[in-house]
């Protein structure tokens, strides 16, 4: 039975929690990932599946206002009804440091409420924050607490010593690329990142699709046809 406010009506946020249990994708580890490779990496790329607590978003028919009594479905937002995502504990389970060459860079994709655990996971997984890699311009706005968000973080950590040989070094930090489905980023990063490094060894962790001359590993990219691409490279 939905709860409901002091004055006997039902509220917005109750239907809100029944939709939530009934959408949520819970994740368990290690059961839904595959293995991690036994190959080891110069570069790293990844989008961690983060947690919000069921962090949510309405639109208008989440007010009585609009939708009188609640009659019509309300509209909610929320990461863990996309994609199963992690806890920053589960995350750290992850043996990323297992596929880590001597010599590795990290690049980690972070939204703006979970700077400080992306630092923490980059660490555990025995890495050196060193700066902001990327700053990606949605061309577009989310609301906020404190200003409209429409920039998303990639940053990058160090294990050992930077790869060499290196490839470009006027690779521009500001990527201006419309935002697409829920989470993905551009692939322009990805390419930038090869530019980079070209002739090592790279794989993309948390992957949504296959890409030429990366590795792949998570839940999505398994749904591709490993045909499409080599995926352990040239």
């Amino acid at each position: 039975m939905l709860k409901t406010s002091e004055n006997g009506l039902k509220t917005g946020y109750s239907v809100y929690n029944v939709e939530q249990k009934r959408r949520r994708k819970i994740q368990l580890l290690p059961d839904i990932y595959p293995p991690m490779p036994s190959k080891q990496y110069d570069i790293i790329y990844c989008d961690p599946p983060w947690d919000y607590n069921g962090k949510l978003q309405f639109d208008k028919s989440s007010t009585m206002a609009e939708n009188q009594g609640f009659d019509r479905p309300i509209f909610i937002s929320s990461a863990e009804f996309k994609y199963p995502t992690l806890k920053l504990e589960q995350l750290m389970q992850i043996k990323v440091q297992d596929i880590c060459k001597p010599d590795c860079l990290l690049f980690m994709w972070a939204t703006s409420p979970h700077l400080d655990q992306a630092i923490k996971l980059g660490e555990t997984w025995g890495f050196e924050y060193r700066t902001v890699a990327f700053i990606w311009d949605k061309m577009c706005h989310n609301p906020g607490k404190y200003t409209l968000s429409n920039c998303e973080l990639c940053l990058v950590f160090k294990h050992g010593k930077i790869p060499l040989p290196r490839g470009a070094r006027n690779i521009h930090q500001l990527v201006r690329s419309p935002r697409g489905r829920h989470s993905e980023k551009p692939d322009e990063v990805r390419k930038k990142i090869a530019q980079m490094w070209p002739t090592q060894d790279h794989i993309e962790l948390f992957a949504r699709k296959r890409s030429p001359n990366w590795d792949v590993w998570g839940l999505e990219a398994e749904a591709y046809n490993p045909d499409d691409f080599n995926l352990f490279g040239d």
